[in-house]
């Protein structure tokens, strides 16, 4: 882990929303709390059952939050992507992380102690309405995925992952090909599925021309009919 000159980054401009709630004084404070920190491809962030401490933003990069399950087997919960705050529920809760985040890629993520956060929320009404939202977003986000990952069939569960990596990551510059290369042990941990099933289910689709595949590298060639399969399930 490589520690980041300040000065390289406009902090304030990428966390604007949280930034411009408050005032010269609270402003002051945080930017006096907040340090950069880099992550290398695969670092672990937190580990499942470590103390929360800090407030998460993730500035650069891709970050996923992932808990290991039964024999081994690891499900991801969710993937951050900039400019999105993670690792602050279980401080909240009072309790330790009850998942874990990895970075995908070189990551850059500012750091700040919830200390710090909670000093800030007891004095400025916006700040904590704009938690409780966040709080709210990642809530709801949690329950649709809970139906989709349990209630959708293999074919449903795969389509709407690549959806969802389409929507959070975007495409390259031939507006195709999904900005964000997966193994498929990880896209297989993405949409609750053995990793054999992933690639059976990938293959299928490359068949039926809705995407084509060059190793990691997915390009989406019928997005259409992928919604349709993600809808019916």
């Amino acid at each position: 882990m490589v520690k980041m000159n300040l000065s390289d980054v406009n902090v304030p401009e990428l966390i604007a929303d949280m930034w411009e709630p408050l005032n010269e004084e609270q402003r002051e404070f945080l930017a006096n709390h907040f340090t950069l920190q880099n992550y290398k491809k695969n670092e672990v962030i937190h580990c499942e059952g470590e103390t929360p401490k800090y407030l998460m933003c993730l500035l650069n990069g891709k970050v996923k939050i992932y808990k290991d399950g039964v024999g081994g087997r690891s499900q991801i919960i969710r993937m951050i992507k900039p400019v999105e705050y993670f690792g602050y529920r279980a401080y909240f809760a009072k309790e330790d992380y009850v998942t874990a985040a990895a970075a995908f890629e070189p990551s850059l993520i500012c750091l700040i102690p919830m200390s710090a956060i909670t000093t800030l929320v007891t004095q400025n009404n916006d700040l904590a309405m704009f938690f409780i939202k966040q709080l709210s977003i990642d809530l709801g986000i949690a329950d649709e995925r809970t139906v989709n990952l349990t209630q959708k069939h293999i074919r449903g569960r795969l389509a709407e992952s690549l959806l969802f990596l389409k929507e959070s990551y975007g495409l390259e510059e031939d507006g195709s090909t999904l900005s964000i290369y997966l193994s498929r042990e990880d896209l297989a941990n993405l949409s609750n599925m053995t990793t054999s099933n992933a690639i059976r289910t990938l293959s299928q689709f490359a068949t039926e021309r809705l995407i084509t595949i060059d190793g990691r590298k997915i390009k989406i060639i019928d997005e259409e009919k992928l919604k349709k399969i993600s809808k019916i399930g």
